[in-house]
């Protein structure tokens, strides 16, 4: 266990898909050097198949008595293998007036990007990021022979020692969420890592530090004065992705609300466009609860009474969703 555990909170009402953070993540940490194929971050669609594809259905995990479970190597393809474009034809030649793929690709991250659920004029779909949880019970941890991954004692964010790692991939089988990924070229396995140089200078995360949306919030469990706390803690609307996996991730989330659907003459219906069971098989029973919490708050703010909640989900101030 850790002393202390860093932790992110991210709203999904705030989220509009840019793949800022992904790019920040990238062009710090993923770009090269067997790396390529990596999303350290990533924004997926939902309803969709994520990225690696059916990473939700891949195994891994703690089952309801705590043993690890057996988890699925993801294939090239389910990462989607990457491709060249036919950049001399089209920009230097002229021979192509298109730039396009040498190869005919059938499947890579956000490939079934805003493709959703549901019919007109109900269809719906919202954005998921996701990074590595920091689990306070790594199932990645617990699968390495090497012992080369550990959490750090001072913030709890879980790192991979390259010097003892031998690439066996147990780590990325048994993570639930897929988010330990294999370096071909080095043999190694590699993983977010929370930005830890920017943290222990005082900095956010790179992806945090650029989110355009303002959707993410870093702070410590502990800290009661800090919006960690109160967003998961106090008024209870973040929650954990698929907590049913047994990892006790530290990444948490603010359910998507949205419009009411359309009955079949036009007018509003008292059914949810997003279903609350579709929300729950994701974030667990406390969704009812957040959604709830948050329509009650919302109101509050609009008549022109004070609200807590609002004023941090607003993020008025950049600075203030980072408490380090």
């Amino acid at each position: 266990m850790s002393s202390r555990q860093l932790a992110m909170v991210m709203d999904l009402n705030k989220c509009i898909g840019c793949h800022t953070c992904t790019s920040a993540c990238k062009t710090q940490w993923t770009n090269r050097n067997g790396r390529e194929y990596m999303y350290w971050n990533n924004v997926e669609t939902k309803p969709g198949d994520g990225y690696p594809r059916y990473y939700e259905a891949s195994g891994g995990g703690f089952d309801e008595n705590g043993q690890l479970k057996n988890g699925k190597l993801p294939s090239a393809e389910d990462y989607g293998e990457l491709w060249e474009y036919n950049y001399e034809d089209a920009l230097m030649t002229g021979t192509d007036p298109w730039l396009r793929p040498n190869i005919k690709p059938t499947w890579g991250a956000n490939w079934d990007e805003d493709e959703g659920a549901g019919e007109y004029p109900n269809s719906y779909h919202f954005y998921l990021p996701r990074i590595c949880n920091h689990c306070s019970n790594p199932a990645c941890l617990a699968a390495c022979s090497r012992n080369a991954i550990y959490k750090r004692q001072e913030d709890g964010i879980v790192l991979i020692d390259q010097e003892r790692c031998r690439g066996y991939r147990y780590c990325v089988t048994a993570c639930p969420y897929k988010k330990v990924y294999f370096n071909e070229k080095l043999s190694k396995s590699e993983k977010c890592i929370f930005c830890y140089p920017r943290i222990e200078k005082g900095l956010p995360t790179a992806c945090a530090q650029q989110c355009v949306g303002r959707i993410r919030w870093i702070g410590y469990r502990d800290d009661e004065a800090g919006p960690i706390h109160l967003l998961v803690d106090k008024y209870q609307v973040a929650l954990p992705l698929h907590a049913e996996w047994g990892t006790e991730p530290n990444v948490f989330y603010v359910p998507p609300t949205a419009p009411d659907a359309f009955a079949a003459d036009g007018s509003a219906s008292e059914e949810e466009r997003i279903p609350l069971s579709y929300l729950e098989s994701l974030f667990g029973k406390g969704v009812r609860n957040a959604l709830d919490t948050l329509d009650a708050e919302r109101e509050k703010k609009r008549s022109g009474e004070g609200s807590e909640l609002m004023d941090t989900l607003i993020a008025y101030k950049h600075s203030d969703m980072f408490k380090l």
